[in-house]
């Protein structure tokens, strides 16, 4: 079961098996092409909300305890001779262990996830992604794969559909739940339930309405006024990526972290904007949490704390930006911002990245190398990511031909031929 050789079309039939994948027909729409290019298709279902997502032949429902699931897929893979593994993130814990399995067994493994690139790109990648990506993080090596790619365009081609990924998300959590009996011994990866994040992300957008005025005059305010400031943008507390890609194990964690340190060390005469996340289901009171932390240290003047408005107004003013690994991070790197990762993150590199510690960030960052920022783009767009969306036409069967065309030809992390 060796992997597929590289650049070669149809070499012979493989045999790809899905596991979770995104919330869309994007895994059942790849596996329909893959079989009209005379390739085999397998899915394991975990839970209800898989099956639904998949209905299409070749699907085994695995009903089984996690701590019996290594030997499980063991078995399923060497019986049915599986060649490639995909899946959605690498971090869950049937995922952890199907692809240590798929790495003893000489199965190719491919992740995906939404791009580094967003909103229209989709991450696709081999191993994995963030802090587990193979994608190389030395610069010569990024401006080798430069060379031969063409510059992206960046601007949006293709819109989503937040109302369908919404819809989707829904139907599979809900689906799940009610038909749990089906799967009982299934283990949920989530840090909140599902229904709790769709009320609060309901109820964060709907305050948006009211809160998005006041938040474009307090940038404007910002800019109209020359504030030296830095911006600390939060992801979601549900954000797999920080609990797998950084050793904090909440994000309350890192704001402590990073107010301690910018009142240690910032210039006095700078300020701290505090950016929530737009999708925040507003299960934790960050802004009361903030505002505790300014009052104890009689900085309530040199914190601020934002809630939507235009990103891209916040960062270009700014003096630098602070991330556990958002992929805000590589817009404030097209920004020409100075940038503070504190995980792991894909774009953590010398050269485009602050590489020193976080107290000396405040006084001693540069911004990135503009060459080395182009050519790092160029590398990731033309190697890792899709251009397209997992939620709405055409971007859909955009993503859906690429990804195809990638497996069938077994061009993972290479650039496509033009």
């Amino acid at each position: 079961m060796g992997r597929p050789e590289s650049n070669k079309h149809l070499i012979k039939q493989r045999t790809f098996l899905f596991l979770q994948g995104p919330l869309s027909p994007f895994f059942k729409l790849i596996a329909d092409a893959l079989e009209q290019r005379n390739h085999r298709v397998l899915r394991i279902n975990l839970c209800f909300g898989d099956w639904l997502f998949w209905r299409r032949p070749g699907a085994t429902n695995y009903r089984g305890s996690l701590k019996r699931w290594p030997e499980f897929i063991t078995a399923f893979m060497q019986t049915e001779g599986v060649t490639d593994l995909l899946l959605l993130g690498e971090q869950r814990d049937y995922h952890k262990i199907a692809i240590k399995t798929a790495k003893k067994l000489d199965v190719a493994v491919t992740v995906t996830d939404f791009g580094y690139l967003r909103p229209d790109w989709i991450t696709f990648e081999r191993d994995g992604m963030t802090g587990d990506s193979v994608f190389p993080r030395d610069p010569e090596s990024i401006r080798t794969i430069a060379r031969s790619l063409p510059k992206p365009d960046l601007k949006l081609k293709y819109p989503d559909s937040f109302w369908s990924m919404a819809g989707w998300d829904m139907l599979y959590h809900l689906s799940s739940s009610l038909m749990r009996p089906l799967y009982p011994l299934f283990r949920w990866h989530h840090v909140h339930h599902p229904i709790l994040v769709y009320l609060g992300i309901g109820l964060h957008l709907l305050l948006n309405r009211m809160r998005r005025e006041r938040s474009i005059k307090s940038i404007q305010h910002l800019r109209d006024t020359g504030t030296t400031y830095f911006v600390y943008p939060l992801q979601m507390q549900n954000d797999f990526s920080i609990r797998a890609y950084s050793h904090y194990d909440d994000q309350r964690e890192a704001i402590r972290e990073v107010l301690e340190s910018f009142a240690r060390c910032a210039p006095v005469n700078s300020k701290l904007i505090i950016r929530v996340h737009p999708l925040d289901p507003m299960l934790y009171d960050w802004h009361g949490f903030c505002n505790r932390f300014a009052i104890q240290n009689d900085m309530l003047d040199r914190i601020e704390y934002i809630d939507g408005g235009p990103l891209d107004k916040l960062l270009h003013p700014a003096r630098g930006v602070v991330t556990i690994n958002s992929t805000v991070g590589i817009w404030t790197l097209l920004a020409g911002i100075p940038l503070m990762v504190l995980g792991e993150a894909v774009y953590d590199i010398d050269g485009l990245t602050f590489q020193g510690g976080l107290d000396q960030f405040w006084t001693e960052a540069t911004p990135p190398d503009p060459l080395l920022r182009d050519d790092y783009i160029r590398a990731i767009a033309g190697t890792i990511q899709l251009r397209g969306v997992y939620y709405h036409q055409p971007g859909l069967n955009a993503a859906v031909a690429e990804a195809v065309e990638r497996l069938d030809r077994g061009l993972i992390n290479q650039p496509l031929p033009v």
